[in-house]
Order: structure tokens, then C-alpha cells, then sequence
């Protein structure tokens, strides 16, 4: 070899070196994100969120869903999936809140950053940290919204509770209960909901969080209560399946629907009026604040601490009292 060729040689190895340093160390490393679906609005946002960042940080993402709400066997295949490629950390949206703890466990102890979002785990400890709404404050708000608005009718209105699932996940009982606190109505089981909890709740009924299920559950609810004045909904399309099914029965009239989500679709619902007021929340931000805690996992080690990622009140009629945003800024937030 010349001179001159040993010389390139050495600054060709040096220059590799140099790239190589100045590479993040975690370059490529799998990031998982397991949600409940991937057809509800929220998730798809999530992913959108989750995808985006992994990728700006160098990450490879891998993204998995259950068949349903509620399809735990399909989010513990899809952790022992991503648990076999190797993945550093794994972002949670659990169906059932309980179920799927021992396979968290499996994971975190196979030295897995396991972060769950917008949902807890039962207990919440089960996982490394929590990046969500706050779901029972997120309740909270819409029920005390619902209060001021009916004035004194809320002591006598009759009231819908269109809820999640039949397991009763904790993201279910948190905005249920919520609910129900900020209306004033006291809560027997803080870790479970029940028609029992008030008189004044003449029917509740499932909906898988979805505008069909809101609709075959508002039917069944009609079959016994003639009459309703106040539509509680875990979601805006559970809230907007409701609305459609009062409106078929021609008793839509006067009825004042609340929910949880803040979807673009669901805000512009609140705008048409179908929908009073609803809490919004941040599914892209939980995602992508998910991902940069396992990048810094993957570099340092350190593990995160759990956060509130936001909720605030869309309506376009505030009361005095409760905190709330236009419908024009929810429409500029919508899952941002």
C-alpha cells in the first residue's frame, strides 16, 4: 500500500468512527405500541402519533391491536410478539385492565420499558408509568358541566350511562365515576360502576365504544325508561349512536348528551349540538411523549415518570365554574 493510500485509508476508518459515534445508540431498536383496535378514530391517531416520532428518533416502530375492545388474548400475543423481535419498550392501551398484567410482568421483568396510555393497568403500578388523560378528572368535568347546565332539573333528570365494556376496564369506571361525582351523585364502588349508585339512572348499558353499540344500547336502555334527560357516553361515537337511536324514538327532544374523547368528528358534533359538551384529550401527544421516554430508556436507563397528558372541556355554552375551551380551539386541538 502507497503512502497516500494508507493515508485515505485512515481517514476513510476515521470517518466511519466519527459517523458511528454521532449515531444515537439506540438507532433501530424496536418500539411496540399494542392498542385496543386499530379502527377507533383515537387509536389511529395514537398510531399516527407513534409512528412519526419512533421514526424521527432513529426507532423501528411496530404496531399491534386487538380484534376488539376488550380482546385481551390478542394484546398478550402481541406483547410475546414484540417481547420475541427483541423490542426495547412497548406503549399499552389495555382492553382489560387486570388480564393483562401477568404478560406486563413477563415483559418488564425481560428488561421491557412497559409505559401504558390513556388507560391504567389495575393496579397502575403494574406498568413502568402512565402517560394518559386523567379519565376520572376527564368525567369529572362533563358532570359538572351537565349539573350547571340542567339547573335545578338536575335533581330529578333522568339519566343514560352509555358505557365501555361488560369487564368494566379502569378507563371505563374512572369517566363513569367522574361523571357521576361531578353531577353530585355519590359513588358506592370507586373501582366499579352500578345502576344502583342513583334513582335517577334509569338505564346503562355497554357499547364497545362504538356509534353501533351506542345505538343497540340506547334501544335497549328505551325498552325501559321512557324517558331521558341527560345521555352520559364513555365516547363521542357510543354518545352520537345514542343521540341517533333517541332521534329514531322521537325523544331526542331536550336531551343534553356528555362524553369523553374530543375527536375532530366528535367536536364538530358538539358544534351541530347532537353533543353538549365533551372532554378532550391527546392520544397523538400521549404516543409520541410514550416513545421519546423509551428512546431516553434505551440511551440512559432512566425510567419515566407518569404523566397527566391533558384534558379540557369543549362546548360552546361554558358555566360559571367549570373550566372550558370553544369549539373552535377544540377543532384546532382535536387530538393534536
Amino acid at each position: 500500500m502507497t503512502k497516500l493510500s494508507g493515508i485515505l485509508a485512515s481517514v476513510a476508518v476515521a470517518a466511519v468512527s466519527l459517523a458511528l459515534s454521532a449515531a444515537p445508540s439506540y438507532a433501530g431498536d424496536i418500539v411496540g405500541l399494542v392498542t385496543k383496535t386499530n379502527t377507533n378514530p383515537f387509536f389511529v391517531k395514537m398510531k399516527q402519533g407513534f409512528e412519526a416520532k419512533a421514526k424521527e428518533l432513529g426507532l423501528t416502530p411496530q404496531a399491534y391491536a386487538g380484534k376488539a375492545d376488550g380482546d385481551n388474548d390478542g394484546q398478550v400475543k402481541a406483547i410475546e410478539q414484540l417481547m420475541a423481535a427483541g423490542a426495547k419498550g412497548i406503549l399499552l392501551v389495555p382492553s382489560d385492565s387486570t388480564a393483562i398484567v401477568p404478560t406486563v410482568e413477563k415483559a418488564r421483568k425481560a428488561g421491557i420499558l412497559v409505559i401504558t396510555l390513556d388507560t391504567p393497568l389495575d393496579p397502575p403500578t403494574a406498568a413502568d408509568a402512565l402517560f394518559a388523560t386523567d379519565n376520572f378528572k376527564a368525567g369529572e368535568l362533563i358532570g359538572e358541566w351537565a349539573k350547571a347546565t340542567l339547573g335545578d332539573k338536575a335533581k330529578t333528570a333522568k339519566i343514560a350511562t352509555l358505557d365501555l365494556a361488560p369487564n368494566e376496564p379502569s378507563v371505563d369506571y374512572l369517566r363513569h365515576n367522574g361523571f357521576l361525582t361531578g353531577f353530585g351523585i355519590p359513588v358506592k364502588d370507586p373501582k366499579h360502576y352500578s345502576t344502583s349508585d342513583s334513582p335517577q339512572i334509569v338505564g346503562s348499558d355497554v357499547t364497545a365504544g362504538s356509534t353501533e353499540g351506542g345505538r343497540k344500547a340506547m334501544e335497549n336502555i328505551l325498552q325501559k325508561a321512557d324517558h331521558i334527560d341527560l345521555v352520559y357516553a364513555i365516547n363521542e361515537p357510543a354518545a352520537y349512536g345514542g343521540y341517533a337511536a333517541l332521534k329514531a324514538a322521537g325523544k331526542d327532544k331536550g336531551v343534553t348528551i356528555v362524553a369523553v374523547d374530543g375527536g375532530c368528528q366528535g367536536v364538530k358534533w358538539v358544534k351541530e349540538g347532537i353533543i353538549g359538551a365533551t372532554s378532550q384529550q391527546y392520544p397523538l401527544l400521549m404516543a409520541a411523549d410514550g416513545v421519546e421516554a423509551v428512546a431516553e430508556y434505551i440511551k440512559s436507563g432512566k425510567k419515566p415518570q407518569s404523566k397527566d397528558t391533558g384534558e379540557k372541556l369543549v362546548t360552546d355554552h361554558p358555566v360559571p365554574g367549570v373550566p372550558s375551551i370553544s369549539v373552535d380551539e377544540g377543532l384546532k386541538l382535536c387530538w393534536g
